[in-house]
């Protein structure tokens, strides 16, 4: 059974940091483009970052650029969100995904509709 599973999630005050995990059971992560995607409350859910398979090329939002580092440790089958430097607004339910992706294939970047396998989300609160 293919599983995405998040970790990392919590309550951290306005610039503190967390680190999310994006952990694959059932399929080769190495093999597949990885995104991170959240939602807040009362609003759409929007893409924050993506790494791609062979690459390794990451992709940001802007709202997220300079602040926050994806990466992933194939050895693991696990994807990373490494985020500083938190503000109120990042406040959200995060969300992993992957989608198969080989050398000849669009990279799916932050479009939710390109990615078909989903986790069930961790929830970040970023308060004083």
């Amino acid at each position: 059974q293919l599983q995405l599973v998040e970790s990392g999630g919590g309550l951290v005050q306005p610039g503190g940091s967390l680190r999310l995990s994006c952990a694959a059971s059932g399929f080769t992560l190495g093999y597949y483009a990885v995104g991170w995607f959240r939602r807040a409350p009362g609003r759409e859910r929007e893409g924050v970052s993506s790494i791609s398979s062979f690459s390794e090329t990451p992709t940001y939002s802007d709202s997220v650029k300079g602040r926050f580092t994806i990466s992933r440790d194939n050895a693991k089958n696990t994807v990373y969100l490494q985020m500083n430097s938190l503000k109120p607004e990042d406040t959200a339910v995060y969300y992993c995904a992957a989608v198969v992706q080989n050398p000849y294939t669009v990279d799916p970047g932050l479009l939710d509709e390109n990615y078909n396998y989903w986790g069930q989300g961790t929830q970040v609160t970023v308060s004083s």
